[in-house]
């Protein structure tokens, strides 16, 4: 199992699954990181910690907390 937070800079990854449970999972559900969405990861911040993404042609930060429970591949 890969996850969004192993992705490196100038990947683009696709969705598989989304691991988690209710307001956390829904949040990254409302958020737009679906099942079949493709990720594009644009930056990751000096620390590590957040990460820059494109999802559905926007920026958006994500903790890397939340990004590791996105199967990607």
């Amino acid at each position: 199992m890969r996850t969004l937070k192993e992705a490196k800079v100038g990947e683009t990854v696709t969705v598989v699954k989304l691991h988690g449970e209710g307001a956390i999972k829904r949040r990254i559900m409302d958020m737009g990181i679906t099942k079949g969405v493709t990720i594009t990861v644009r930056k990751v911040a000096p620390l590590g910690d957040p990460m820059e993404l494109t999802v559905r042609g926007y920026e958006l930060s994500l903790r890397r907390a939340d990004a590791e429970m996105v199967e990607v591949e």
